[in-house]
């Protein structure tokens, strides 16, 4: 295995574990814009409380595959950047107001119709982000961003590489996903068995949606995304692998089995993001630019495969310790921050 390959598991890793934490971070957002009924108040704190503490500590995943993209693969970065920069700006303003916003309902001195105000905001923000994420995804994946090899440039309209209907597919499929994740999780959140049968409904109803999401993602990667459908096809024991897994969630939501179906939830989560690299490897932008013809030079990859180690010595026993101090069974306190109660 070679040094880009090595960084190109970092970079997939790093998404993956992104989904599983900033992913549902999202979904609580759109969780927060639907809460509904007698306890929608109850709700929408649980929400608040649960995101909290590691919000901001999702977002180095993130961080972490950009960096690894521009320095490792420039070429693929550029021709991303040059190529989806609409849908890309759209992310990375959702996620900013999106912060911005939860910080300024949870900690702010205002009224409580402007902290509502924030609160649609968040909830907003948390709606059009993912979906961006996903369309951004899709769209790498079609084939349909061009560089050419001789000159470097790009070939692009800026529009219709991702402004389809499969990457639009995917967009939804991740929200539905990140959807799903956060109402499994936020079954593990509070103490009050009313709190945790509002969520498991919410979660069976995002596994639904995404099943047929996927259905359809897969259906118009036919003609949307060969690469990624051919590639799908050849590892059908993937396919089967993660359905058997949903199913397996989805049979512990329906039995009330709530630290089940969170590990198999993030499995079947994981699966789906791993599968889509898998899918179309060793491509990195189909159809121009592989992991060997998108490298930067070698001693430059190595120099930072020596730096994630390094990096990782610090950095996970830090996120261990923060989730352990904000994760171990706390609930929410009178009085903690969170959205204001009706």
């Amino acid at each position: 295995m070679t040094y880009a390959t090595l960084v190109a598991v970092a970079l997939v890793a790093s998404l993956v574990i992104y989904a599983l934490g900033g992913g549902a971070d999202f979904g609580g957002g759109v969780w927060d814009l639907l809460a509904a009924g007698p306890r929608a108040g109850r709700q929408r704190e649980t929400i608040a409380h649960a995101i909290g503490p590691i919000w901001e500590a999702n977002h180095v995943w993130l961080i972490l595959a950009i960096v690894l993209l521009f320095t490792c693969f420039p070429a693929a970065f550029a021709a991303i950047g040059t190529a989806l920069h609409i849908p890309i700006t759209v992310l990375l303003v959702g996620i900013v107001l999106r912060g911005s916003a939860f910080t300024f309902r949870s900690y702010g001195l205002e009224p409580g119709h402007v902290q509502e105000r924030w609160g649609r905001v968040f909830a907003w923000a948390s709606l059009v982000s993912p979906i961006m994420l996903g369309v951004t995804l899709g769209a790498i994946s079609s084939g349909t961003l061009g560089m050419d090899p001789a000159s470097g440039q790009v070939r692009t309209d800026f529009i219709s590489s991702w402004c389809a209907s499969f990457p639009f597919a995917v967009g939804f499929l991740a929200l539905a996903l990140f959807a799903y994740l956060a109402a499994v999780y936020l079954t593990l959140e509070t103490e009050d068995d009313d709190l945790r049968d509002d969520f498991r409904k919410r979660a069976l109803i995002a596994w639904e949606i995404s099943a047929v999401l996927a259905i359809v993602a897969l259906a118009l990667a036919r003609h949307g995304a060969p690469l990624i459908f051919d590639g799908l096809m050849r590892r059908p024991a993937l396919l089967v692998c993660t359905g058997l897994i949903g199913l397996a969630a989805l049979s512990a939501l329906a039995r009330r089995r709530y630290a089940a179906a969170r590990w198999l939830a993030a499995a079947q989560v994981a699966l789906t993001v791993s599968g889509w690299a898998l899918a179309q490897y060793p491509a990195i932008v189909p159809p121009d630019l592989t992991i060997t013809t998108a490298s930067a030079p070698e001693p430059v990859v190595r120099a930072v495969l020596e730096v994630l180690v390094v990096g990782a010595l610090l950095l996970f026993p830090a996120l261990f310790y923060l989730f352990r101090i904000f994760k171990s069974g706390g609930r929410r306190e009178e009085g903690s921050p969170g959205y204001p109660t009706e």
